[in-house]
C-alpha cells in the first residue's frame, strides 16, 4: 500500500501543480497521512479510513480561506472609474431589443438600462454599474434629456 500511497501522492500533486484552481490539494494532504500510516504498518483499510477523513478535514479547514482569498478574488481594471458618472446616450436603449449605446469619458459604451426602461438617444444618464461589457444605467429625476 506504500507505494499505491507515493502514486497518489504524485498524481494529486502534479493536478494540483497543473491547474489554475484548487482541485485535489485535500487528497494529496489524506495521502501524505495514509503513507505514514503504511510506514508504521497500519491495516490498509485504516490507511483508507485516515485518507478520506484527513482528507475531508483538509477541505473543511481550507473552504473558508478557498472561499475568501481565490473565489472572490477580483482582478481590477480602469473600467470601474466609470461608475458614478453621467454618459450621454448615443443609441436608443431598449433591453428587450438588446440596442443601446452611450458616451462616457470619450468612449462608447454598450449599455443596459437597470430597471428596464426604454432611454432615448441624447438624454443624459447615470453610470450605475458594468456588467460584463454593458455599462448598467438610471435615469435619475435631476438629469433630463437634452432634446
Amino acid at each position: 500500500m506504500t507505494y499505491l500511497w507515493l502514486i497518489v501522492i504524485i498524481v494529486t500533486g502534479i493536478t494540483e501543480a497543473v491547474t489554475s484552481a484548487i482541485v485535489s490539494i485535500w487528497f494529496t494532504v489524506g495521502a501524505i497521512f495514509a503513507f505514514l500510516a503504511s510506514l508504521i504498518y497500519i491495516d490498509p483499510v485504516w490507511q483508507f479510513m485516515i485518507f478520506i477523513v484527513v482528507s475531508i478535514l483538509a477541505l473543511i479547514i481550507s473552504k473558508p480561506l478557498v472561499k475568501k482569498k481565490l473565489l472572490t478574488r477580483k482582478v481590477p481594471t480602469n473600467a470601474d472609474r466609470v461608475i458614478g458618472k453621467i454618459a450621454v446616450v448615443t443609441e436608443k436603449i431598449d433591453n428587450i431589443s438588446a440596442t443601446g449605446q452611450v458616451k462616457v469619458d470619450k468612449m462608447i459604451w454598450s449599455a443596459k438600462s437597470k430597471n428596464g426602461e426604454i432611454i432615448d438617444e441624447g438624454c443624459t444618464v447615470m453610470v450605475s454599474e458594468i456588467k460584463g461589457v454593458n455599462l448598467i444605467v438610471k435615469n435619475k429625476e435631476e438629469v433630463k434629456c437634452q432634446k
